[in-house]
């Protein structure tokens, strides 16, 4: 992902509401089902990490794109932003990538 699309898919987020959460219990399976699902139907998610969370977001974050196969947009403070490209509801368009 090229730095404009990432700018592009910030600008997206700023409205966006954190509708997820990763607690205490971190990431688990029902949790995992629940952000494919939402990736799927959205592309573009934000998570909210709880203070009672053990795990620093940067790391939370790495893993959780890892596991569902989705980009890192953006990590600020405690809240997370993901993008994945819907296979059946694609609704962002992102800029082009420069081809030099």
């Amino acid at each position: 992902m090229t730095s404009k699309q990432r700018a592009y898919l910030m600008s997206l987020a700023v409205n966006l509401q954190a509708k997820y959460q990763i607690g205490k219990n971190g990431i688990d399976y029902n949790f995992l089902d629940l952000i494919r699902d939402a990736l799927e139907a959205n592309e573009l998610i934000k998570i909210n990490v709880l203070e009672n969370s053990m795990q620093d977001p940067k790391t939370l974050c790495h893993k959780l794109c890892e596991i569902v196969d989705a980009q890192p947009v953006k990590v600020i403070g405690n809240k997370i932003i993901i993008y994945k490209e819907s296979k059946n509801k694609k609704k962002i368009e992102l800029p082009k990538a420069k081809k030099n």
